[in-house]
Protein backbone atom coordinates (compact mmCIF):
# COMPACT_ATOMS: atom_id res chain seq x y z
CA UNK A 1 0.00 0.00 0.00
CA UNK A 2 1.39 3.31 -1.26
CA UNK A 3 0.63 6.33 1.17
CA UNK A 4 0.35 9.66 -0.19
CA UNK A 5 2.84 12.13 0.28
CA UNK A 6 0.99 14.90 1.41
CA UNK A 7 -0.56 12.54 4.00
CA UNK A 8 2.93 11.57 5.21
CA UNK A 9 3.58 15.16 5.61
CA UNK A 10 0.78 16.27 7.44
CA UNK A 11 2.40 13.51 10.52
CA UNK A 12 6.58 14.52 10.27
CA UNK A 13 6.23 15.46 13.77
CA UNK A 14 5.04 12.21 14.96
CA UNK A 15 7.16 10.39 12.75
CA UNK A 16 10.20 12.23 14.18
CA UNK A 17 8.91 11.42 17.49
CA UNK A 18 8.11 7.74 17.28
CA UNK A 19 11.48 7.40 15.28
CA UNK A 20 13.86 9.09 17.77
CA UNK A 21 11.96 7.24 20.43
CA UNK A 22 12.93 3.72 18.83
CA UNK A 23 16.10 4.80 18.15
CA UNK A 24 16.42 5.94 22.07
CA UNK A 25 15.43 2.46 22.68
CA UNK A 26 17.94 0.47 20.44
CA UNK A 27 20.77 2.96 21.36
CA UNK A 28 20.27 2.46 25.20
CA UNK A 29 21.59 -1.15 25.39
CA UNK A 30 25.00 -0.07 23.52
CA UNK A 31 25.49 3.36 25.09
CA UNK A 32 28.18 4.06 27.78
CA UNK A 33 26.95 4.72 30.85
CA UNK A 34 29.17 8.24 30.84
CA UNK A 35 27.44 9.21 27.62
CA UNK A 36 23.48 8.00 28.45
CA UNK A 37 22.38 11.57 28.83
CA UNK A 38 23.63 12.52 25.44
CA UNK A 39 19.97 10.13 24.16
CA UNK A 40 18.42 13.23 26.56
CA UNK A 41 19.63 15.72 24.59
CA UNK A 42 18.63 13.87 21.57
CA UNK A 43 15.01 13.74 22.66
CA UNK A 44 15.42 16.95 23.79
CA UNK A 45 16.33 18.28 20.41
CA UNK A 46 13.82 16.18 18.35
CA UNK A 47 11.06 17.97 20.89
CA UNK A 48 12.47 21.33 20.00
CA UNK A 49 12.50 20.17 16.18
CA UNK A 50 8.42 19.45 16.46
CA UNK A 51 7.66 22.57 18.16
CA UNK A 52 9.37 24.66 15.46
CA UNK A 53 7.52 22.57 12.47
CA UNK A 54 4.15 22.29 14.27
CA UNK A 55 4.34 26.29 15.41
CA UNK A 56 5.33 27.30 11.88
CA UNK A 57 2.23 24.86 10.11
CA UNK A 58 -0.90 26.32 12.19
CA UNK A 59 -2.94 27.03 9.86
CA UNK A 60 -6.57 25.96 7.84
CA UNK A 61 -8.09 23.11 9.00
CA UNK A 62 -6.95 19.69 6.77
CA UNK A 63 -7.48 16.38 6.86
CA UNK A 64 -5.04 13.41 6.02
CA UNK A 65 -5.44 9.70 5.83
CA UNK A 66 -8.76 9.58 4.31
CA UNK A 67 -10.05 12.17 7.09
CA UNK A 68 -9.01 9.98 10.24
CA UNK A 69 -6.54 12.96 10.95
CA UNK A 70 -7.28 17.06 11.52
CA UNK A 71 -4.62 19.15 11.38
CA UNK A 72 -6.18 22.68 12.55
CA UNK A 73 -5.79 25.26 15.17
CA UNK A 74 -7.07 23.38 18.23
CA UNK A 75 -4.40 20.46 17.35
CA UNK A 76 -2.00 22.68 17.24
CA UNK A 77 -2.41 24.19 20.06
CA UNK A 78 -1.78 21.40 21.97
CA UNK A 79 0.57 19.92 20.31
CA UNK A 80 2.76 23.16 21.28
CA UNK A 81 1.76 22.70 25.23
CA UNK A 82 2.59 18.97 25.41
CA UNK A 83 5.82 19.73 23.64
CA UNK A 84 6.73 22.06 26.29
CA UNK A 85 5.79 19.98 29.33
CA UNK A 86 7.46 16.82 27.55
CA UNK A 87 10.60 18.90 27.02
CA UNK A 88 10.54 20.72 30.61
CA UNK A 89 10.46 16.68 32.00
CA UNK A 90 13.05 15.41 29.47
CA UNK A 91 15.04 18.13 31.60
CA UNK A 92 13.73 17.46 35.04
CA UNK A 93 14.85 14.13 34.57
CA UNK A 94 18.47 14.53 33.86
CA UNK A 95 18.89 15.01 37.32
CA UNK A 96 16.17 12.80 38.75
CA UNK A 97 16.74 9.81 37.72
CA UNK A 98 20.29 9.71 38.81
CA UNK A 99 19.00 10.67 42.25
CA UNK A 100 16.99 7.87 41.98
CA UNK A 101 19.45 5.34 40.54
CA UNK A 102 17.38 4.58 37.69
CA UNK A 103 19.29 6.96 35.24
CA UNK A 104 18.18 4.47 31.89
CA UNK A 105 17.97 6.18 28.44
CA UNK A 106 15.53 4.00 27.77
CA UNK A 107 12.86 6.13 30.01
CA UNK A 108 13.35 9.11 27.60
CA UNK A 109 12.34 6.43 24.87
CA UNK A 110 8.75 6.10 27.11
CA UNK A 111 8.68 10.02 27.14
CA UNK A 112 8.85 10.31 23.01
CA UNK A 113 6.21 7.31 22.75
CA UNK A 114 3.29 8.51 25.58
CA UNK A 115 4.04 11.65 23.43
CA UNK A 116 2.96 10.81 19.98
CA UNK A 117 0.44 8.21 21.86
CA UNK A 118 -1.13 12.20 22.72
CA UNK A 119 -0.09 14.04 19.83
CA UNK A 120 -2.30 11.18 17.70
CA UNK A 121 -5.00 11.68 20.32
CA UNK A 122 -5.30 15.38 19.91
CA UNK A 123 -5.43 15.24 15.73
CA UNK A 124 -7.60 12.30 15.63
CA UNK A 125 -10.41 12.58 13.84
CA UNK A 126 -11.83 8.88 14.21
CA UNK A 127 -12.75 7.32 17.39
CA UNK A 128 -10.47 3.99 16.95
CA UNK A 129 -7.04 7.12 15.68
CA UNK A 130 -8.09 8.95 18.84
CA UNK A 131 -7.92 4.99 20.78
CA UNK A 132 -4.59 4.02 19.02
CA UNK A 133 -3.09 6.93 20.53
CA UNK A 134 -4.62 6.55 24.37
CA UNK A 135 -3.32 3.17 24.37
CA UNK A 136 0.06 3.87 22.94
CA UNK A 137 0.01 6.77 25.67
CA UNK A 138 -0.65 4.68 27.98
CA UNK A 139 0.83 1.83 28.26
CA UNK A 140 4.04 3.95 28.33
CA UNK A 141 2.75 5.71 31.22
CA UNK A 142 2.45 1.71 32.74
CA UNK A 143 5.63 1.35 32.19
CA UNK A 144 6.93 4.73 33.68
CA UNK A 145 5.17 4.19 36.49
CA UNK A 146 7.14 1.04 37.55
CA UNK A 147 10.11 2.59 36.46
CA UNK A 148 11.81 2.17 40.07
CA UNK A 149 11.95 -1.85 39.68
CA UNK A 150 13.35 -1.74 43.15
CA UNK A 151 10.67 0.04 45.32
CA UNK A 152 7.67 -2.20 45.64
CA UNK A 153 5.40 1.08 46.19
CA UNK A 154 6.13 2.16 42.18
CA UNK A 155 5.72 -1.89 41.06
CA UNK A 156 2.54 -1.09 43.03
CA UNK A 157 1.49 2.03 41.30
CA UNK A 158 2.51 0.57 37.71
CA UNK A 159 0.02 -2.33 38.43
CA UNK A 160 -2.74 -1.06 39.96
CA UNK A 161 -2.38 1.78 36.62
CA UNK A 162 -2.60 -0.75 34.28
CA UNK A 163 -5.29 -2.77 35.71
CA UNK A 164 -7.31 -0.48 36.19
CA UNK A 165 -6.31 1.76 32.72
CA UNK A 166 -7.13 -1.80 31.19
CA UNK A 167 -11.17 -1.60 32.21
CA UNK A 168 -11.38 1.97 31.19
CA UNK A 169 -9.65 1.55 28.00
CA UNK A 170 -12.51 -1.72 27.82
CA UNK A 171 -15.53 0.14 28.29
CA UNK A 172 -14.47 2.69 25.91
CA UNK A 173 -14.23 0.52 23.36
CA UNK A 174 -17.47 -1.25 23.70
CA UNK A 175 -18.83 2.47 23.58
CA UNK A 176 -17.30 3.27 20.42
CA UNK A 177 -18.00 -0.52 19.05
CA UNK A 178 -22.06 0.91 20.48
CA UNK A 179 -21.40 4.02 18.22
CA UNK A 180 -19.95 1.72 15.22
CA UNK A 181 -22.97 -0.28 15.45
CA UNK A 182 -25.96 2.69 15.38
CA UNK A 183 -23.90 5.02 13.48
CA UNK A 184 -21.90 2.84 10.84
CA UNK A 185 -18.98 4.94 11.12
CA UNK A 186 -16.32 5.61 14.01
CA UNK A 187 -15.38 9.46 12.31
CA UNK A 188 -16.59 12.15 13.88
CA UNK A 189 -18.22 14.17 11.34
CA UNK A 190 -20.17 11.28 10.67
CA UNK A 191 -20.86 10.12 14.31
CA UNK A 192 -22.27 13.58 14.51
CA UNK A 193 -24.84 13.22 11.61
CA UNK A 194 -25.93 9.81 12.67
CA UNK A 195 -26.67 10.79 16.16
CA UNK A 196 -28.44 13.66 15.03
CA UNK A 197 -30.44 11.63 12.66
CA UNK A 198 -31.35 9.13 15.56
CA UNK A 199 -33.18 11.66 18.02
CA UNK A 200 -32.07 12.61 21.16
CA UNK A 201 -33.67 9.54 23.45
CA UNK A 202 -32.69 6.39 21.16
CA UNK A 203 -30.77 4.17 24.17
CA UNK A 204 -28.26 2.79 22.38
CA UNK A 205 -26.77 6.73 21.88
CA UNK A 206 -26.89 6.99 25.27
CA UNK A 207 -25.05 4.35 26.85
CA UNK A 208 -22.54 4.79 24.14
CA UNK A 209 -22.09 8.04 25.58
CA UNK A 210 -21.74 7.09 29.28
CA UNK A 211 -19.52 4.72 28.46
CA UNK A 212 -17.56 6.93 26.16
CA UNK A 213 -17.83 9.42 29.69
CA UNK A 214 -16.58 6.63 31.84
CA UNK A 215 -13.26 6.01 29.46
CA UNK A 216 -12.61 9.49 29.42
CA UNK A 217 -13.67 10.47 33.30
CA UNK A 218 -10.62 7.83 33.83
CA UNK A 219 -7.96 9.79 31.96
CA UNK A 220 -8.89 12.99 33.01
CA UNK A 221 -9.19 11.36 36.67
CA UNK A 222 -12.30 12.86 37.17
CA UNK A 223 -15.16 11.56 40.11
CA UNK A 224 -15.90 8.79 40.64
CA UNK A 225 -13.04 7.53 37.89
CA UNK A 226 -10.09 9.04 39.92
CA UNK A 227 -9.55 5.75 42.39
CA UNK A 228 -6.13 5.14 40.70
CA UNK A 229 -4.65 8.38 40.79
CA UNK A 230 -3.38 8.85 44.48
CA UNK A 231 -1.40 5.71 44.41
CA UNK A 232 -0.05 6.19 41.16
CA UNK A 233 1.21 9.83 41.76
CA UNK A 234 2.63 9.13 45.04
CA UNK A 235 4.42 5.56 43.80
CA UNK A 236 5.35 6.65 40.45
CA UNK A 237 9.06 8.23 40.13
CA UNK A 238 8.33 12.45 40.70
CA UNK A 239 8.88 13.52 36.83
CA UNK A 240 6.80 10.46 36.35
CA UNK A 241 4.63 11.83 37.93
CA UNK A 242 4.17 15.47 36.73
CA UNK A 243 4.33 14.46 32.97
CA UNK A 244 0.79 12.26 34.26
CA UNK A 245 -0.84 15.06 35.84
CA UNK A 246 -0.05 17.59 33.26
CA UNK A 247 0.49 16.43 29.69
CA UNK A 248 -2.15 12.89 30.20
CA UNK A 249 -4.40 15.60 31.80
CA UNK A 250 -3.73 18.14 28.89
CA UNK A 251 -4.09 15.68 26.10
CA UNK A 252 -7.09 13.79 27.82
CA UNK A 253 -9.02 16.88 28.17
CA UNK A 254 -8.27 18.31 24.42
CA UNK A 255 -9.74 14.82 23.29
CA UNK A 256 -12.69 15.01 25.52
CA UNK A 257 -13.82 17.98 24.10
CA UNK A 258 -13.29 17.30 20.38
CA UNK A 259 -14.97 13.91 20.78
CA UNK A 260 -17.95 15.37 22.34
CA UNK A 261 -18.30 18.04 20.69
CA UNK A 262 -17.59 17.73 17.86
CA UNK A 263 -19.19 14.36 17.54
CA UNK A 264 -22.08 14.61 19.68
CA UNK A 265 -22.71 18.29 19.51
CA UNK A 266 -26.23 17.30 18.33
CA UNK A 267 -27.04 15.80 21.34
CA UNK A 268 -26.02 17.84 23.75
CA UNK A 269 -28.69 18.25 26.33
CA UNK A 270 -28.49 13.80 26.41
CA UNK A 271 -25.01 14.71 28.11
CA UNK A 272 -24.68 18.35 29.44
CA UNK A 273 -26.14 17.21 32.90
CA UNK A 274 -23.88 14.52 33.01
CA UNK A 275 -20.77 16.45 32.74
CA UNK A 276 -22.07 19.01 35.00
CA UNK A 277 -22.83 16.48 37.77
CA UNK A 278 -19.27 14.97 37.62
CA UNK A 279 -18.16 18.42 37.44
CA UNK A 280 -19.68 19.25 40.67
CA UNK A 281 -18.30 15.71 42.84
CA UNK A 282 -14.94 16.29 41.27
CA UNK A 283 -14.77 19.67 42.48
CA UNK A 284 -16.25 18.79 45.44
CA UNK A 285 -14.18 15.21 46.58
CA UNK A 286 -10.84 16.70 45.40
CA UNK A 287 -10.68 19.61 47.37
CA UNK A 288 -12.21 18.26 50.65
CA UNK A 289 -10.25 14.75 50.87
CA UNK A 290 -7.08 16.73 49.54
CA UNK A 291 -7.57 18.65 53.05
CA UNK A 292 -6.38 15.46 55.03
CA UNK A 293 -3.50 14.20 53.09
CA UNK A 294 0.28 14.58 54.56
CA UNK A 295 2.16 13.42 51.68
CA UNK A 296 2.64 16.26 49.49
CA UNK A 297 2.57 14.40 46.19
CA UNK A 298 -0.76 12.97 47.84
CA UNK A 299 -2.49 15.69 48.01
CA UNK A 300 -0.74 16.89 44.59
CA UNK A 301 -2.84 14.29 43.19
CA UNK A 302 -6.16 15.09 44.50
CA UNK A 303 -5.38 19.11 43.81
CA UNK A 304 -5.24 17.66 40.29
CA UNK A 305 -8.40 16.05 40.68
CA UNK A 306 -10.01 19.00 41.86
CA UNK A 307 -8.95 21.26 38.93
CA UNK A 308 -9.94 18.28 36.84
CA UNK A 309 -13.52 19.24 38.21
CA UNK A 310 -12.96 23.24 37.18
CA UNK A 311 -11.51 22.56 33.20
CA UNK A 312 -15.06 20.47 33.31
CA UNK A 313 -16.54 24.14 33.80
CA UNK A 314 -15.63 24.99 30.48
CA UNK A 315 -17.42 21.62 29.17
CA UNK A 316 -20.58 22.31 30.87
CA UNK A 317 -20.72 25.92 29.22
CA UNK A 318 -20.23 24.71 25.81
CA UNK A 319 -22.50 21.84 26.31
CA UNK A 320 -25.02 24.20 27.48
CA UNK A 321 -25.08 26.81 24.75
CA UNK A 322 -26.13 26.25 20.91
CA UNK A 323 -23.93 25.68 18.07
CA UNK A 324 -22.56 28.85 16.69
CA UNK A 325 -22.94 30.58 20.12
CA UNK A 326 -19.94 32.56 21.14
CA UNK A 327 -20.08 30.99 24.38
CA UNK A 328 -19.00 27.87 22.79
CA UNK A 329 -15.80 29.11 21.60
CA UNK A 330 -15.17 31.04 25.06
CA UNK A 331 -16.51 27.58 26.70
CA UNK A 332 -13.52 25.76 24.83
CA UNK A 333 -11.24 28.96 25.34
CA UNK A 334 -11.12 28.67 28.86
CA UNK A 335 -10.44 25.16 29.51
CA UNK A 336 -7.41 25.53 26.80
CA UNK A 337 -6.24 28.99 28.93
CA UNK A 338 -6.99 26.81 32.63
CA UNK A 339 -4.91 23.68 31.36
CA UNK A 340 -1.95 25.97 30.39
CA UNK A 341 -1.59 27.86 33.30
CA UNK A 342 -2.53 24.28 35.59
CA UNK A 343 0.77 23.09 33.54
CA UNK A 344 2.94 25.53 34.61
CA UNK A 345 2.26 25.61 38.22
CA UNK A 346 1.76 21.89 38.59
CA UNK A 347 5.05 21.00 37.20
CA UNK A 348 7.31 23.73 39.03
CA UNK A 349 5.59 22.11 42.23
CA UNK A 350 6.36 18.38 41.13
CA UNK A 351 10.10 20.22 40.72
CA UNK A 352 10.76 21.52 44.25
CA UNK A 353 9.55 18.24 45.62
CA UNK A 354 11.72 16.30 43.23
CA UNK A 355 15.01 18.72 44.14
CA UNK A 356 13.80 18.11 47.63
CA UNK A 357 14.98 14.40 47.60
CA UNK A 358 18.02 13.50 49.98
CA UNK A 359 19.88 10.37 51.18
CA UNK A 360 17.69 7.88 49.89
CA UNK A 361 14.61 9.57 51.12
CA UNK A 362 11.51 11.10 48.93
CA UNK A 363 11.63 14.32 50.30
CA UNK A 364 7.33 14.30 50.05
CA UNK A 365 6.03 14.47 52.82
CA UNK A 366 4.63 17.41 54.69
CA UNK A 367 7.27 16.96 57.29
CA UNK A 368 10.27 17.41 54.85
CA UNK A 369 9.12 20.96 54.12
CA UNK A 370 9.44 22.03 57.75
CA UNK A 371 11.76 25.02 57.87
CA UNK A 372 12.31 25.16 54.11
CA UNK A 373 12.63 28.85 54.26
CA UNK A 374 15.29 28.65 57.18
CA UNK A 375 17.46 26.04 54.62
CA UNK A 376 16.82 26.96 51.16
CA UNK A 377 15.06 30.53 50.67
CA UNK A 378 14.84 30.25 46.89
CA UNK A 379 12.97 26.74 46.87
CA UNK A 380 10.66 27.73 49.28
CA UNK A 381 10.07 31.09 47.72
CA UNK A 382 9.07 29.19 44.33
CA UNK A 383 7.07 26.61 45.94
CA UNK A 384 5.22 29.90 47.79
CA UNK A 385 4.66 30.88 43.97
CA UNK A 386 3.44 28.04 42.92
CA UNK A 387 1.08 27.28 45.96
CA UNK A 388 -0.36 30.76 45.65
CA UNK A 389 -1.17 29.96 42.24
CA UNK A 390 -2.87 26.37 42.73
CA UNK A 391 -4.80 28.17 44.84
CA UNK A 392 -5.85 31.02 42.40
CA UNK A 393 -4.85 34.11 44.56
CA UNK A 394 -3.88 36.54 41.88
CA UNK A 395 -1.72 38.15 40.51
CA UNK A 396 -1.13 34.78 39.46
CA UNK A 397 -1.64 32.55 36.56
CA UNK A 398 -3.81 30.49 38.60
CA UNK A 399 -6.28 33.35 39.28
CA UNK A 400 -6.17 34.03 35.04
CA UNK A 401 -7.20 30.58 34.75
CA UNK A 402 -10.24 30.48 36.99
CA UNK A 403 -11.41 33.91 36.60
CA UNK A 404 -11.49 32.82 32.55
CA UNK A 405 -13.53 30.03 33.66
CA UNK A 406 -16.09 31.90 35.17
CA UNK A 407 -16.45 34.56 33.59
CA UNK A 408 -18.20 32.31 30.65
CA UNK A 409 -20.14 30.76 32.89
CA UNK A 410 -21.67 33.03 34.46
CA UNK A 411 -22.68 34.59 31.14
CA UNK A 412 -24.22 31.47 30.66
CA UNK A 413 -26.19 31.42 33.52
CA UNK A 414 -24.46 29.12 35.93
CA UNK A 415 -23.51 31.40 38.38
CA UNK A 416 -24.32 28.97 41.22
CA UNK A 417 -21.81 26.64 39.92
CA UNK A 418 -19.27 29.61 40.06
CA UNK A 419 -20.46 30.06 43.20
CA UNK A 420 -19.82 26.39 44.13
CA UNK A 421 -16.34 26.48 42.57
CA UNK A 422 -15.35 29.76 44.44
CA UNK A 423 -16.32 27.66 47.72
CA UNK A 424 -14.01 24.98 47.17
CA UNK A 425 -11.77 27.36 45.80
CA UNK A 426 -11.41 28.69 49.62
CA UNK A 427 -11.31 25.05 50.67
CA UNK A 428 -8.14 24.13 48.00
CA UNK A 429 -6.17 27.55 49.59
CA UNK A 430 -6.35 26.07 53.25
CA UNK A 431 -4.24 22.95 52.10
CA UNK A 432 -1.85 25.02 49.57
CA UNK A 433 -1.31 27.78 51.99
CA UNK A 434 -0.76 24.99 54.98
CA UNK A 435 2.37 24.15 52.79
CA UNK A 436 3.65 27.50 52.88
CA UNK A 437 3.09 27.91 56.74
CA UNK A 438 4.93 24.78 57.10
CA UNK A 439 7.96 26.20 55.14
CA UNK A 440 7.87 29.51 56.77
CA UNK A 441 6.73 29.11 60.09
CA UNK A 442 7.44 25.21 61.19
CA UNK A 443 10.75 24.84 62.56
CA UNK A 444 13.24 22.25 60.95
CA UNK A 445 14.60 19.45 62.59
CA UNK A 446 18.47 19.22 63.82
CA UNK A 447 18.80 16.77 60.81
CA UNK A 448 16.89 18.75 58.30
CA UNK A 449 19.70 21.90 59.44
CA UNK A 450 22.13 19.84 58.82
CA UNK A 451 21.23 18.87 55.59
CA UNK A 452 22.08 21.63 52.88
CA UNK A 453 22.51 19.99 50.02
CA UNK A 454 19.50 20.00 47.06
CA UNK A 455 19.13 17.58 44.09
CA UNK A 456 19.57 21.30 42.01
CA UNK A 457 21.52 21.04 38.26
CA UNK A 458 21.67 23.36 35.34
CA UNK A 459 18.71 21.48 34.17
CA UNK A 460 16.66 21.38 36.98
CA UNK A 461 16.85 24.97 37.23
CA UNK A 462 15.96 25.97 33.62
CA UNK A 463 12.26 23.85 34.45
CA UNK A 464 11.92 25.66 37.63
CA UNK A 465 12.46 29.27 36.00
CA UNK A 466 10.51 28.51 32.49
CA UNK A 467 7.51 27.15 35.36
CA UNK A 468 7.43 30.28 37.56
CA UNK A 469 7.68 32.58 34.61
CA UNK A 470 5.29 30.73 32.85
CA UNK A 471 3.28 31.19 36.26
CA UNK A 472 3.88 35.18 37.00
CA UNK A 473 3.88 36.64 33.03
CA UNK A 474 0.56 34.82 32.45
CA UNK A 475 -0.83 36.17 35.88
CA UNK A 476 0.00 39.24 34.84
CA UNK A 477 -0.17 39.39 30.74
CA UNK A 478 -2.01 36.85 30.10
CA UNK A 479 -3.93 38.48 26.96
CA UNK A 480 -1.91 37.01 23.90
CA UNK A 481 -2.31 33.85 25.47
CA UNK A 482 -6.07 34.33 25.56
CA UNK A 483 -5.92 35.96 22.65
CA UNK A 484 -4.48 32.43 20.87
CA UNK A 485 -7.18 30.09 22.46
CA UNK A 486 -10.07 32.00 21.35
CA UNK A 487 -8.62 31.47 17.73
CA UNK A 488 -7.72 28.28 18.25
CA UNK A 489 -10.70 26.82 19.43
CA UNK A 490 -12.67 23.85 18.26
CA UNK A 491 -14.50 24.94 14.83
CA UNK A 492 -18.06 23.91 14.69
CA UNK A 493 -20.65 23.70 12.68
Amino acid sequence: MTLPLADLLAIVPELLVVGAACLILVLDPITPASKKDSLAWAALGTVFLCFLITAGSMGDRVFAFNRLVVLDAYAAFWKLLLYLVSGLTILLSLTHLKEERIDLAEFYGFVLLSLAGMMIMVSGADLLTIYLGIELMSISLYVMAGFKRFEPRSIEASAKYFVLGSFSSGIMLYGISLFYGTTGSTRLEEIAQGVTARGLDDPLVLIALALLVVGFGFKVAAVPFHMWTPDVYQGAPTTVTAFMAVASKAASFATFLRVFLEGFGGVKPNWNGLILAVCLVTIMLGNIVAVVQTNVKRMLAYSSIAHAGYALIGLVVASSAANGDPLVARGVSSVMLYLAVYSFMTLGAFAIVAILRRGGLEGDELDDFAGLARRHKGAAFLMLVFMVSLAGIPPTAGFIGKLYLFMPAIDAGLTWLVVVGLIFAAVSAFYYLRVVMVMYMREPSAAQLQETRLALTPATAVVLACAVAGVVILGLYPGPLVAVTLSSAIPLP
